[in-house]
């Protein structure tokens, strides 16, 4: 029997490779879907050697086969949404699912897309469902993704499934995008504020300290120039050791945040801190209601969709709550209750959600929240600008204001010395 050399991905997406001797290619297809894996490749290949060919050196005429592997590909969420959307519309129009892949491959210019849209029809042209193939690209398809999708091929509504989703990507990244914006402003501003700062003190502080020294003749400095020069000093001497420091609290940071104990604690601190915390707030209760709305509305399972919605909340706080309202669920209980409990959600949300199962209509309620709370994000960062902005100036005036004042409280002495 001819033998085949195959590549296929198991159910977490790692790559394993291999050859199987049968009649013809699906059905090597056919073992490796019963074996629980994907196919991604099935090429022709002989008993003589590892490299193909008849002599071992390789296949096709004795040249050799060199594989670079770079890295899994990953499908940037932006470009994830234009994909989804461009999907939605050529099944809608009636191109088989099959077709509209290759065709967004072949259009596409991006390697990623190329290269997983690839797959993807392979996978689907070898028996796999839909959700199966994207389920090999876990990087790119996260499983709010996947089982909205099952639950699109479940109803028979893949088309309206993927509208669904490439509408809730642009709303999340709409909302996500103002959030970023709010906190890059206040940032950028404290960077430049600081790197002027240590610029004062690091080559402008220095000169006046020798002038003071050698005009002065030891008499006291005030004390508020004292400190300046003190600090100046250090920060001069030893720069390295500060550069170093700020580099050794970034990496702190990103350790602390890898712990879910601590986590919990820092999302707590940013979700009511004052100027930000409205923000985060409001951000998180509306990806709350958008993520669960959507995914509900969908077809997928409450408990299911609550699990989801845990997992990409990107909260701690909110995600414990969420694990709250679960296992309430889980009893037969409604949602309100234990979000009431959980004292995190205004009591509007929790009325709207009451409503909301009364009714038959979370899905629906969801939404509304969520659009709601969008309203607010931006009315939150309209007002947090308005409000930073002087905050800011006024801060950033009185700490050069104050080395300025610190460096010519001495000269007065000077010119009176001279003056004399």
């Amino acid at each position: 029997m001819p033998l085949y050399q195959y590549t296929a991905m198991d159910s977490t997406g790692k790559e394993q490779k291999g050859r199987k001797e049968a009649a013809s290619e699906e059905e090597v297809a056919t073992f490796l879907k019963n074996q629980g894996l994907f196919p991604t490749s099935i090429k022709s290949a002989t008993k003589g050697g590892k490299g193909g060919g008849k002599d071992g050196k390789g296949g096709g005429g004795g040249g050799f086969n060199m594989n670079i592997n770079l890295g899994p590909m990953v499908i940037k969420t932006k470009d994830l949404t234009i994909v989804t959307r461009q999907m939605a519309i050529l099944l809608e129009a009636g191109l088989p699912l099959i077709r509209s892949l290759k065709t967004l491959s072949r259009q596409s210019k991006n390697p990623a897309i190329k290269k997983i849209l690839d797959e993807t029809a392979s996978s689907v042209e070898g028996g796999a469902t839909f959700s199966e193939a994207l389920a090999q690209h876990p990087k790119s398809f996260d499983k709010l993704y996947l089982n909205m999708i099952r639950a699109g091929e479940a109803a028979g509504k893949l088309e309206l499934i993927l509208d669904r989703l490439a509408m809730f990507m642009e709303k999340a990244a709409k909302i996500q995008g103002k959030v970023k914006s709010a906190m890059v402003y206040p940032i950028i501003v404290l960077c430049v504020a600081g790197i002027i700062c240590a610029g004062l003190m690091i080559f402008i502080v220095p000169k006046f300290e020798k002038m003071f020294t050698e005009l002065l003749e030891g008499e006291p400095l005030p004390m508020l120039t004292q400190i300046v020069i003190s600090i100046g000093k250090f920060m001069s001497e030893h720069y390295l050791i500060m550069v170093g420091g700020i580099f050794g609290l970034v990496i702190l940071i990103k350790i602390v945040l890898k712990i879910p104990f601590l986590r919990f604690y820092i999302d707590w601190v940013k979700y009511n801190m004052p100027l930000f915390g409205p923000i985060v707030s409001k951000s998180a209760i509306s990806k709350f209601g958008r993520t669960l709305g959507t995914l509900m509305g969908s077809g997928v399972p409450v408990l299911n969709s609550l699990t989801i919605v845990k997992e990409t909340s990107g909260n701690e706080v909110v995600a414990t709550a969420v694990v709250k309202v679960y296992e309430a669920v889980k009893e037969g209980e409604g949602m309100a209750p234990p979000l009431q409990a959980t004292r995190i959600f205004p009591e509007m949300v929790i009325s709207m959600i009451e409503v909301g199962e009364e009714t038959g209509k979370l899905p629906e309620m969801l939404d509304k929240i969520a659009d709601t709370y969008d309203e607010e994000v931006d009315n939150a960062v309209g007002a947090l600008t308005s409000m930073i902005e002087p905050i800011m100036m006024v801060g950033l005036a009185v700490i050069v204001g104050g080395i300025v004042i610190a460096l010519f409280m001495p000269m007065i002495t000077i010119i009176e010395k001279l003056g004399t």
